[in-house]
């Protein structure tokens, strides 16, 4: 398996290769990415955390390596992508829930964790049927 790094270079060396070959339509599709991206009414912290969801729900790999890498960059936590993350679980089912594990590798990647977290609530030692 590749290293998220790896799948962001393999999508910026796409969009390279699309922007020679191919101008007028990549290009287009870049400014209109931009002009949705620059609306005033989200921060970009809260975009970011809204497309890690999205990337999650849609089970794009490049999208989950961009927009993790993007929220970080923008301030958000570990916490705050896993439960947008959650979030696209919530709304996409199970197959969801399985590219938490393409998530889990970017923020490893990206930020590896400080140390061993528990997130369980206090007083839950067993799984919940």
């Amino acid at each position: 398996m590749s290293s998220m790094t790896d799948t962001l270079n393999q999508a910026n060396q796409l969009v390279a290769q699309l922007r020679k070959q191919y101008p007028g339509e990549t290009n287009a599709f870049l400014h209109f990415m931009r002009e949705a991206e620059d609306g005033p009414a989200l921060s970009h912290r809260e975009k970011e955390l809204i497309n890690v969801a999205l990337s999650v729900a849609a089970q794009c790999e490049w999208c989950i390596a961009l927009h993790v890498k993007a929220a970080l960059e923008a301030g958000t936590t570990r916490d705050e992508i896993m439960e947008a993350g959650f979030q696209a679980v919530l709304m996409h089912g199970g197959p969801a829930l399985m590219h938490l594990v393409l998530l889990s590798e970017a923020l490893n990647e990206f930020q590896p964790p400080a140390a061993e977290e528990s997130h369980e609530p206090a007083g839950s030692n067993s799984p919940q049927p």
